[in-house]
This record gives C-alpha cells, structure tokens and sequence, in this order.
C-alpha cells in the first residue's frame, strides 16, 4: 500500500515536470526579455521568475514560444542608444505587440525590428516619442492592425507599404508629421479587409488619389487637420459601407456632388473649415441613418434642402459661417426628435425664428447669431430641459429684455448666453422687476455686448456664483464699478469697454478670487462646451477656437470715464494676463505695484493723465506682448529693457517730457551719476521757472525791434503756429481713439 502511494506522489511529481516543460518559455526568448529590461533606464519589470511565459505582460503558445508582449501605459523608457530592435528581434512567433503610452524614443527606419515578426497580427506603439520614416513594408501578410498615432514619425507614405499587407484591418498614423500625398492603391481589388484609415494630424498635402473605392468594406475614412487641397475624389462615394468621413481643417474646394446619396450608412460628414462652394446636395435627406452634420466654416451657399428633414437620426447639425439662407420658418424641425446641437451662425437666413425647435426636447446648444432672423424670446423654452447652450445676438427685433431674462431664467442649465446687439437702447433690467431673481445658478459666460443698453450694473449679477464671463462692452452703462463684482468667487474675464462708467477703480476689484490666487483657479476644471466659441483677438485677426471655458484672466475697463488713482492693490491680481484701463481719466503716478503682475501680456494704460516714471520694475514684465502709456503727461527716461524697447515708438507717444529708445528724443544728462533725483514735483517747478526766465529774456532782448515793427506779425505768427500745433495733437488723437474702437472690439460666441 505505502509502494503504491509513493508510486502515485512520483507520478503526479514527473506528470508536473513535464506539464512545466511543455509551458516554459523558450531560453533564447527569456534572454532577449531580460536584455529588453536591461535597456530600459524606467520602470524596473519584475521579470525574475525562471519561466518568462508567468511574467507580466508575457503570454506563450503551447510550445512555449512568446505570442504576446502588451505592456501599455507602464512608462517605459529606453536608456540612451538603445533599440527595440536589439531586445526584441528575436521574438519570432510574436503576434500581438503593444507598448503604447509609454515614452519610448528612437528612429523605427534604423531598426530591423519587423524583419523577423512573420506572424505579427496586432502592432500598437502609439503615444510613444518614435521618430524617423516608416520601414519599406509592413511586418508580415499576417498583420490586421497597425497603430502608430501620436509618435513623431515623419516623410512620406508610399504606396508600396500596403501591398502585401492583405489581411490589414485598420491602419492609424494620425498625430505624427507624415507628408507628401495620402498614399494610392491603399486597397486591393481582391482585398476587402480595411476598415479603418486615420490620417488626421500630418502634413500631408495633395489632392486625395482615387482608390479609396475599392475598399468595398471601409467604414471610417479621417484624413482632416492636414494640408490636402482639390475635390472630393469621385470614387469614395463608391465606399458605400463607409460611416464616418472626416476630412475637417484642410483646403478642399468644390461643391458636395449629389453622388454622395449613395452611401446610405453615413452617420458622420465632417467636412468643415474648408473652401467647399455651391448648393447642398438636392438629395441629402437619402442618408437617412446620419447623425452628425458638420459643414461648418466653407462657402456653401442656396438653402437648406428640404430633404435634410428625412434624417430623423440627426444629433448634431452645424452648418455656421457659410454663405446659406433662405426662409427658416420653413424647416419643419419636430421631425429631430434626437438634435442636441444645431449651429447656424453667420448665414443669411431670414424669417421667424422656428417654433418647431421646441419640440426638439433634448436639445443642448442653439446657436442662430449673425442672421436675419426675427427672434423673440418664448416662454416655450423653457420645455428645453437640456438647454445650457444659447446664442440669439445679431439678428433683429429681439426687444424686451426684462421679459426675456426673466423666461431665461427657468432655463436651469444654461452655462452660456449670448444676446448681443440685441434690446437695442433698452435699460438694463434691475429693481423692482428683478427683485425676485434667482435664476442663471449654473451660468458661466453672459454676453450682452454691442446693446446699447443703458443703466447701471445690475445687483442681480452679484448672485451668478459661476459666472467666469462678463461681457457687457459698447453699451451706455453708466454709474460706479460695483465693489461685489470683486466677491464674484468664479470671475475671471470682466469686460466693460466703450461704456460711462464713472468713479475710481474700486479696490475692491483687486481681489477677484481667480485672478489672486492659483489654487483657486486650479479648483476650477475646465467645462466642456457643447458648441465651440470662437474670440477674435482684434478686429482683422482670426477667430480663435475654444471648445472649453478657457481660462482668461482679463480686466476690460478701457474707454470710461473713470478717475482718480490707479490703486497700488492692483498688484495683488497676480494671475492677470490683459489689463486695459485706456481713455479714461485715470491720474497720478503709475502704481509700481503692477510689476508684481508677472504673468501680464497685455497692459494698456493709454489715453489717460498719468504723470510720473514708467516704473523701472516694468522691465521685469517678461511676458508683455503688447504695451501702450501713449498720450499721458509721463516724463522722465524709458526703463531700459529688451522688453520695453522692442515696442513701436507709438506705444510712448503723446508725451513730451518721455525720452530715450524707442523714442527718437534722447534724455539728457546734466547732473552726476551720484547726484540725488529730483521729484516730479520739483522737476516740474523748477523746469516751469526756467521756461518764463528765458521768456522774459527774451521778450526784453526783442522789445526794441519787435516793440515797434511786428506786433502784428508776432502774434499772427504764433496763434497760427499754436493753433496748427493744436489741431494736429486733436486730430491725432481722434485718429488714434477711431482705430482703437476698431481693433479692440471683442465678439465672443
């Protein structure tokens, strides 16, 4: 019995032994392992155990040779002169490799690494630090999926690299620098794998060369934020099972032939921030299964087409800054039971603005500004219990604007609104008709620019608790800056400019919370918006495209009325980056303070009767861009900088006693290095004694002459002279206050 137990304990011992045999990795594999984890100077692998088949990442086949390395975000790091090549060249029965989101670096043309890979089927070294251009040909006929995406590969593609890629699925380099042509002949005739193409992200550049037609079963087709010009090749609409077209921020020019009704499973058409002209396809409505419509920023132009109405599957709908128009009353939108976006800014419609779109009930974002359209606002809104997205300004007869804020506010979602240019020369609501206000709980950005409106500033808005946005410039708002604005704990942008805002910049104001301090302002995340907004940074520059609420700690205050000192607690605001308090009345000296302004890029303090120094702590303002003191009484030498020099001498002009670069006036030195500085007021007194002694000196010297032969000619000579001399400051002035208006206007939405 005991001879028969210890024969069943050898048995399952050696049937062990041989079970471990036949799993254990391969020697020569284990050693390339062990000198991959010898090349990385980061993370160390725990790869310590005798069969590398149990090790992390690690999976072998029945005979023990390694089909898997997957190590995906584990931050992986190649010490310096090291290669994937050199550890991994001997993995010949790899089939799956994955080493994405790490940080490996080295050139992938001077590796031998796919030479050996027969049977690799599934290649991932996405969002690494590879550079270099791609091998002569994918590893092996074997392989479906290659993701190469946000790597710093770079030349061209050529068309070569597909041909015996016969098994190829999907195909992903987007968010390197590849250039040249999008690659030909992509798909074979008697290949109809592929799938998936993302070219997105390069520089590729060309017209995009038939072939895609042949990919009988292509599904998703991106090629967009490139360099790619021409039209829409003719054969793509041949891919009837594509999906998804994305072909965004590229030059493409011509019109959408109607041929593209035949790809009836269509969900996505991205075309926008192109050159595209003419009408819409007659027959869009055909591609019945899209859902989202982005054609936005071309040069369409004709109607809507009222087959659109047939794709009841729409979710988003974006057809913004194109040349469209047409009667909007006419487009039935109940039929868009699923639209949660529509954007139809910058067009030409006209008509009443569509009752029908309050049937849309899970609508998210409107945006219909820039049009021709009549809009009133409806207490039907309110069955819009998504709404967090709405932006009516520019069209015409939206009036009434306490009725207005008063319906919007039941809207408890909304996160923006814009209704600029619009109750025009209306009273801002306040009092009586606001005294029960207690909506806007969750707004973020309100636009009421361009208005005309009159009144003070609101108490009802010291309760917006979110609000990150003000923008209420080119109104006739009148009165004092309200000192709660600086309790505000979300305000980062204030913009009051071209108003009659009179009094002193409240001290108050310099303790915004967000513009104080960085911890507050890293408390606040980022809010996804569900349109974009686009910003102009001045009048002729392009539109800046923010799909967040950015962060943009700016104090508009210019052209007011405002007076007295520029408060020293200004220096507190630290995280401020555009400061404008130009054409106001502002007085006394520069506050020194403003140098503790570290990240400003932007300080305009113009038009104003500052007197004093620019002070000598401004030449460590590093990051300014963009400095204006003209026209005040300043004096005395510019602060020596690179920073400060670098401006256009108009940036100082318009004050007399200003000297050195960049002006072309020179400061003299009189006095010795160690003598002391006289003070403004000093200087100013002792400069006005010696301008009437030489006077008198020389009235006395020239009373014998002049005394008795030109009196008549003197006084002509020297009103015309000061006269002259007036009109040309005036006009300068006017010239300069004109353009200003101009280029500091700010539309925001």
């Amino acid at each position: 019995m005991a001879n028969a137990f210890l024969f069943f304990l050898l048995f399952i011992f050696s049937s062990n032994i041989i079970f471990e045999n036949i799993h254990a990795c391969n020697q020569s594999e284990r050693s390339s392992l062990r000198f991959l984890a010898l090349t990385l100077s980061s993370p160390h692998l725990n790869w310590t155990s005798a069969d590398c088949c149990n090790w992390e990442g690690i999976t072998c086949n029945e005979g023990g040779w390694i089909t898997h390395l997957q190590l995906p975000s584990k931050g992986l790091k190649l010490k310096e002169g090291t290669f994937l090549s050199s550890s991994l060249g001997n993995l010949t029965h790899l089939t799956h490799l994955n080493l994405s989101h790490n940080s490996l670096y080295g050139s992938l043309d001077q590796t031998e690494l796919f030479l050996s890979m027969n049977d690799l089927e599934i290649l991932d070294l996405s969002y690494n630090l590879l550079f270099g251009v791609l091998p002569s040909s994918l590893p092996s006929s074997h392989i479906r999926m290659v993701d190469l995406s946000s790597n710093r590969l770079q030349g061209e593609i050529p068309s070569f690299f597909f041909q015996q890629a016969w098994n190829l699925t999907s195909f992903n380099v987007s968010n390197n620098t590849f250039s040249g042509p999008i690659p030909s002949f992509i798909c074979h005739p008697s290949s109809s794998s592929l799938r998936h193409l993302d070219f997105s992200f390069n520089k590729f550049n060309g017209s995009i060369s038939s072939g895609l037609g042949k990919c009988s079963k292509l599904q998703v087709f991106r090629a967009g934020y490139n360099y790619l010009s021409g039209t829409l090749p003719e054969d793509i609409f041949n891919s009837t099972t594509l999906e998804e077209i994305s072909l965004l921020r590229n030059s493409l020019y011509g019109a959408v032939s109607d041929r593209i009704s035949n790809l009836t499973n269509l969900t996505t058409l991205d075309l926008s921030y192109n050159q595209l002209n003419g009408v819409l396809p007659l027959h869009l409505g055909k591609l019945s299964k899209l859902k989202h419509v982005l054609l936005d920023f071309n040069y369409l132009e004709g109607s809507l087409p009222l087959s659109l109405m047939n794709c009841t599957n729409l979710i988003e709908l974006r057809m913004g800054a194109n040349n469209l128009g047409g009667d909007i009353s006419m487009l039935n939108f109940s039929k868009f039971s699923q639209l949660n976006k529509l954007d139809l800014r910058h067009n030409n419609f006209f008509g009443i603005f569509p009752r029908s779109l309050y049937s849309c009930k899970f609508l998210k974002a409107i945006r219909v500004g820039y049009n021709n359209l009549e809009v009133q606002i409806q207490p039907e809104i309110l069955s819009l219990k998504y709404l967090s997205f709405l932006s009516l300004g520019w069209n015409k007869r939206l009036t009434n604007i306490s009725e207005a804020v008063k319906i919007l506010m039941g809207c408890r979602r909304l996160v923006v609104l814009s209704l600029a240019s619009s109750f025009l020369g209306e009273e801002m609501p306040n009092g009586v008709e606001m005294a029960d206000f207690n909506g806007f709980q969750n707004l973020q950005i309100l636009d009421l620019n361009s208005c005309n409106l009159s009144g003070i500033i609101p108490s009802w808005l010291s309760k917006l608790k979110n609000l990150q946005v003000l923008n209420l410039n080119h109104n006739r708002i009148t009165g004092s800056i309200p000192s709660w604005l600086g309790t505000l704990p979300r305000l980062q942008t204030l913009m009051m400019q071209f108003n009659q805002l009179s009094g002193e910049f409240p001290k108050e104001l310099c303790t915004i919370p967000m513009l104080v301090s960085g911890k507050t302002a890293a408390q606040v995340g980022r809010i996804s918006l569900e349109l974009p907004i686009y910003c102009r940074p001045s009048a002729h520059a392009k539109p800046l495209q923010y799909n967040y609420i950015f962060y943009t700690p700016f104090i508009y205050l210019g052209h007011n009325c405002l007076s007295g000192n520029i408060p020293i607690e200004i220096g507190q605001l630290q995280l401020l980056q555009l400061l404008d308090l130009s054409a106001n009345n502002f007085s006394g000296n520069i506050p020194d303070q403003i140098s503790n302004l570290k990240y400003i890029e932007v300080l305009d303090l113009s038009m104003n009767h500052l007197t004093g120094k620019i002070p000598a702590s401004f030449t460590g303002l590093n990051f300014l861009s963009r400095f204006n003191v003209s026209y005040n009484n300043l004096r005395g030498p510019i602060p020596s900088s690179t920073q400060l020099q670098s401006f256009n001498a108009s940036a100082f002009e318009g004050n007399l006693k200003l000297c050195g670069a960049p002006l072309s006036n020179e400061c003299q030195t009189t006095m010795g290095a160690d003598a002391p500085e006289m003070s403004t007021q000093d200087a100013d007194t002792e400069e006005h004694q010696i301008s009437w002694f030489y006077v008198f000196v020389a009235l006395g010297f020239n009373t014998g002459f002049w005394g008795v032969c030109g009196p008549l000619v003197l006084v002509t000579k020297w009103r015309y002279a000061y006269y002259h001399f007036l009109d040309n400051v005036q006009n300068k002035f006017h010239v300069m206050r004109a353009k200003r208006m101009a280029s500091m206007k700010r539309r925001f939405v």
